[in-house]
């Protein structure tokens, strides 16, 4: 899977894994997501950002997702 805007750069945010180059991280986006905020809410608090940043931070997701093993307790 090829991720065009996403970027990793040592000097911004430490290497973690940025939308474009921003200093806003994936794990941002998600978590944005994850705590119940819509799209559209994401795109107007943070005009900067684009539609298409918010998905591919999905797909990238996606991606650790599948390649993860997590044990559940039963």
């Amino acid at each position: 899977m090829k991720f065009n805007r996403i970027t990793v750069d040592p000097k911004v945010c430490t290497g973690e894994p940025c939308i474009r180059g921003l200093r806003f991280p994936v794990s941002r986006v998600l978590g944005l997501l994850a705590s119940g905020e819509t799209k559209e809410s994401i795109l107007k608090a943070y005009p900067y950002l684009e539609a298409e940043d918010i998905d591919e931070a999905l797909r990238y997701a996606v991606l650790l997702a599948e390649d993860e093993t997590v044990e559940l307790a039963r």
